[in-house]
């Protein structure tokens, strides 16, 4: 408690909010609050009513933002063997687990707070069960465990859109578990093409990613069989009347730039290729669920 008490005191508190902030992951958390407000704009007939965008998003924000913080207080240990993580603000040094917990602790219980009464019951259960999913079962449990980690525990990121969709309609559609689907089966190559050429680095951590137990050979197909489902996954919102010709005409030619993607780190593989298809990935996501949206608004 001293040890916290002396970091919280010891620099400046524009620093210390940098620190906090950098805690939340925020590139990840605004991806997750990016797909939850396109959740909310397709449930919603017309424009989003107000004070579910707002509570909602700030809420769903707050929470995954808490559960980043989590995630990082729990795996300080092995951000610090990693290249990757070992300058996020626990595993450097520039916070203590102890502050860290608590502003994860306030975050979290925040933004809980706020969508329970300024958005729906069910919409902030849905977000717990989300943030349980990831911080806790994610983090503490699959990880460690099973190179099945990231395919498992893939639900929990892959609710976002839910989350959203709950925030504007008070309910879970099939439209809504569309959009699931296609995040839960956008999330294994995607991964798994960052963990091909980290592979060293998880092994050294003992974390049994994909690459480290069943090899690169193996990893990349199954980036090629997840990639198929994708691109079939996401075919399923035109199939199902959800949006019309002008999201096809995007998710086509998207699906099949990613499973070029695939197919040639399977056929040709290099750890430059591997780092374009996971920043291809984002771009995938970020791209297929703008196309959604404007085709809502367009029809």
């Amino acid at each position: 408690m001293m040890n916290a008490l002396t970091l919280l005191n010891s620099r400046p508190w524009p620093d210390k909010l940098r620190e906090f902030y950098a805690l939340c992951k925020p590139r990840v958390t605004g991806l997750i609050v990016f797909t939850a407000v396109i959740g909310m704009a397709l449930a919603a007939p017309g424009m989003v009513p107000l004070q579910a965008l707002l509570a909602g998003t700030a809420g769903i924000a707050m929470t995954a933002g808490a559960a980043a913080a989590l995630n990082c207080i729990v795996e300080r240990r092995i951000d610090m063997l990693m290249a990757r993580t070992r300058n996020r603000p626990l595993a450097a040094g520039r916070l203590g687990a102890g502050e860290a917990l608590a502003f994860a602790v306030l975050l979290g219980g925040s933004g809980l707070t706020l969508l329970y009464f300024l958005v729906n019951p069910l919409t902030m259960l849905l977000t717990f069960a989300t943030f349980v999913g990831y911080a806790l079962v994610y983090t503490l449990l699959l990880k460690p465990a099973t190179p099945l980690n990231i395919v498992i525990g893939g639900a929990a990121g892959a609710m976002p859109p839910v989350l959203g969709w709950a925030a504007v309609s008070g309910g879970v559609s099939g439209e809504a578990l569309i959009l699931f689907l296609i995040i839960f089966a956008w999330t294994p190559p995607h991964f798994w093409s960052l963990a091909l050429y980290r592979t060293a680095e998880y092994a050294k951590a003992g974390v049994p990613m994909l690459p480290v137990t069943h090899g690169s050979e193996f990893t990349r197909l199954h980036i090629v069989l997840y990639t198929v489902m994708l691109a079939t996954v996401s075919l399923m919102p035109y199939g199902s009347g959800m949006s019309g010709l002008p999201y096809l005409v995007a998710a086509l030619p998207l699906g099949a730039a990613f499973l070029w993607y695939a197919v040639r780190l399977y056929r040709d593989y290099s750890d430059g290729l591997a780092q374009r298809t996971f920043r291809y990935s984002i771009t995938y996501l970020t791209l297929l669920f703008a196309a959604l949206l404007v085709d809502h608004y367009l029809r």
